[in-house]
């Protein structure tokens, strides 16, 4: 070790790769993308679900909300409550989250949480976030999540056992109330 403190940013760096980085590769972003993609929109469900102290969570929501990757938006006026909503530019995205998924499930951990499949005919996406039936590449809304054989059928938490109902990505999740 040379005794240099680790840098905050990737400023050196001429790369679109440390460029997105600087916007999406802090601890628990992908995360907090990722439930945005499976429905959660509000504060406390992505709380809930993922875990994280709440002042991370309200940091990340901030920047990506400032980046223009999440939506800010209103839904209770009395009091104010607000739900965070991908953009295009957050769904843009998603490539990068099945690449990232179907890596980590192949290297790390051989567990299938969750199968992710064509809503219109029924059919596992490809590696490439493909339907191999359809021969298309499958819009994101059209991309239904189930539940996988490694995923924990009986979670603590309202939001997963919510997530254990079939449901097509970008589609609020529906909280049982407590």
């Amino acid at each position: 070790m040379d005794g240099m403190a680790l840098g905050k940013d990737y400023a050196t760096q001429e790369c679109s790769i440390a460029s997105a980085l600087e916007v999406i590769g802090e601890r628990w972003t992908l995360l907090v993308i990722r439930d945005a993609f499976y429905g959660v929109r509000r504060y406390n469900d992505f709380l809930v679900h993922l875990g994280i102290p709440r002042a991370v969570l309200a940091a990340r929501l901030q920047t990506l909300t400032a980046q223009g990757i999440l939506e800010k938006r209103r839904y209770q006026e009395s009091p104010p409550r607000d739900e965070y909503v991908l953009t295009d530019r957050g769904i843009a995205l998603w490539p990068t989250l099945w690449a990232l998924g179907l890596w980590g499930r192949e290297h790390l951990t051989g567990v299938r949480l969750r199968a992710f499949r064509h809503a219109d005919c029924g059919t596992d996406l490809g590696r490439y976030g493909e339907c191999p039936a359809c021969g298309t590449v499958v819009p994101v809304p059209d991309v239904e999540v189930v539940p996988g054989p490694g995923l924990n059928q009986e979670p603590a938490d309202p939001v997963s056992r919510a997530l254990l109902r079939p449901k097509r990505l970008l589609q609020p999740v529906e909280v049982d109330p407590v």
